[in-house]
C-alpha cells in the first residue's frame, strides 16, 4: 500500500488529483468487490484441505519474495527501496509522456490494483483457511489502507521514511509460517502443539533470515 501511495501521488502531482484519487478509489472498489466474492465463495464451496493447500502456497510465494528481497537489501546486496526518489522519476516520466486523463486514470489505477491484488490473494487465503478468518483479515487490510491513506493526506508526499524493509521482514516470516502450518496441515502432518507450532515456525523462519542477513554482510565484508 505504501508503494501504491507513491504511484498515487505522483500522478496528483504531474497530471491532476481529480484523475489521481478516482483511479485509486475505482481500483479500491474493485479490490473490495472481488474480495467479498471470492472470499465466501472459497470458504463455502471448496473442501477446507484444499483451501489450506493453495493457501499456504500462496502464503510460501509471496512470503518467499518479499523475504529474499529483504534480506539482500538488509545485507547491502540490493538497493533500498527509495520512495521518494522512485516519486521523482514517476513524476518527471508522466510530465514529460504528456499522457491524456484516461492514461493518467489508468496509471492511477492500475498502481493500486496490482499492488493490491497481493493483499486480496493473502486476505482470502487468510480468512479461507481459518475458520471464521475473513473479517479479521478483511480488517486488517482495511486498517492498512486507511492508515496508509491518512499519512498520504497528511504528508501529501512518499512515505519515504516508513521503515518498508524491516515491515517486508516481519510479514515474510508470518507468511512463510503460515504458508508451511496450512501447506502441513493439508498434507496430513500432525504438528505437535497443534496452532502453537506457529511460535515455533516463526521462531525458525527468523533465524533462518536473521542467519541470512548476518552472513551475507560478512561475505561482503570479507
Amino acid at each position: 500500500m505504501v508503494e501504491a501511495l507513491t504511484i498515487v501521488l505522483a500522478v496528483g502531482y504531474a497530471r491532476s488529483w481529480k484523475l489521481s484519487l478516482g483511479g485509486a478509489c475505482a481500483a479500491f472498489a474493485t479490490l473490495t468487490v472481488l474480495t467479498i466474492l471470492f472470499g465466501p465463495l472459497i470458504g463455502n464451496r471448496i473442501p477446507i484441505v484444499a483451501i489450506r493447500l493453495v493457501a499456504g502456497a500462496a502464503a510460501l510465494y509471496y512470503g518467499f519474495k518479499w523475504t529474499k528481497k529483504a534480506i539482500l537489501r538488509a545485507a547491502g546486496r540490493k538497493a533500498q527501496r527509495d520512495e521518494a526518489a522512485l516519486f521523482d522519476a514517476e513524476v518527471s516520466l508522466l510530465r514529460a509522456e504528456k499522457r491524456d486523463d484516461r492514461e493518467a486514470f489508468m496509471t492511477s489505477f492500475n498502481g493500486v490494483f496490482l499492488e493490491g491484488i497481493e493483499v486480496v490473494v493473502i486476505v482470502v487465503s487468510l480468512g479461507a483457511a481459518t475458520v471464521g478468518g475473513i473479517f479479521p483479515a478483511s480488517l486488517g487490510a482495511l486498517v492498512a489502507a486507511i492508515a496508509v491513506l491518512i499519512l498520504g493526506i497528511i504528508l501529501r508526499k512518499p512515505a519515504a521514511a516508513v521503515p518498508e524493509n524491516a515491515m517486508k521482514i516481519i510479514v515474510g516470516i508470518m507468511l512463510l509460517s503460515f504458508g508451511t502450518f496450512w501447506v502441513g496441515e493439508a498434507a496430513g502432518i500432525p504438528w505437535p502443539l497443534e496452532d502453537a507450532s506457529l511460535f515455533g515456525l516463526v521462531a525458525l523462519y527468523a533465524a533462518i533470515v536473521f542467519g541470512s542477513i548476518a552472513a551475507l554482510k560478512e561475505k561482503r565484508v570479507a
